[in-house]
């Protein structure tokens, strides 16, 4: 089964854009880059939209590198893609706290739960309570770190997106959200 709403009744386009880039994708490397964002990539670039997908070059440390902050400020739209282990990487998380601050400038932020139900997000269970376990013991020192983690992710249960299972065909699932980017 799989889910196409949205809230966001507004189109968007690249000729109204207003800064470096259409959109962001954010996700975890390892569950979606190979299959699921790599094919969402391709149809946003084929369909003009300038696209900011991470190099594996570019994540050296745990903080976010100046590049990346900049990139993140200046897309119109934040793509989420919430997957299994999407919460273990302090990068991911990193990242949607930037974009949970852009989105009150205005930047639109959509979630994707790919393979993972939306409630386990929302409600810090399953792997994503697991990750922010594993976050709080290591960045004991710095609870405040951890917070705005947790705050980050059930913030996204406020905003409309989309839910992906197995059994649903990949690509029209990606068509469904090129059309509400579009």
């Amino acid at each position: 089964m799989a889910a196409f709403s949205t809230d966001e009744g507004d189109s968007f386009s690249s000729s109204t854009h207003r800064g470096d880039y259409d959109v962001f994708l954010s996700f975890r490397g390892e569950d979606t880059r190979h299959g699921f964002t790599g094919y969402l990539y391709q149809a946003l670039c084929d369909k003009g939209f300038k696209t900011f997908i991470d190099n594996k070059d570019l994540q050296k440390g745990e903080e976010i590198s100046a590049e990346l902050i900049k990139a993140i400020k200046s897309s119109m739209i934040s793509i989420i893609i919430f997957s299994q282990n999407y919460a273990f990487s302090t990068w991911c998380l990193e990242e949607l706290t930037k974009f949970l601050e852009c989105k009150k400038n205005g930047q639109t932020v959509l979630p994707v739960y790919y393979k993972v139900d939306p409630s386990e997000v929302h409600k810090q269970e399953g792997s994503f309570g697991l990750a922010l376990t594993t976050h709080e013991k290591k960045f004991e020192n710095n609870i405040e770190k951890v917070l705005r983690r947790r705050v980050a992710l059930y913030e996204p249960a406020s905003l409309s997106g989309w839910h992906y299972e197995d059994g649903f065909p990949e690509y029209q699932f990606i068509q469904g959200i090129i059309r509400v980017v579009c």
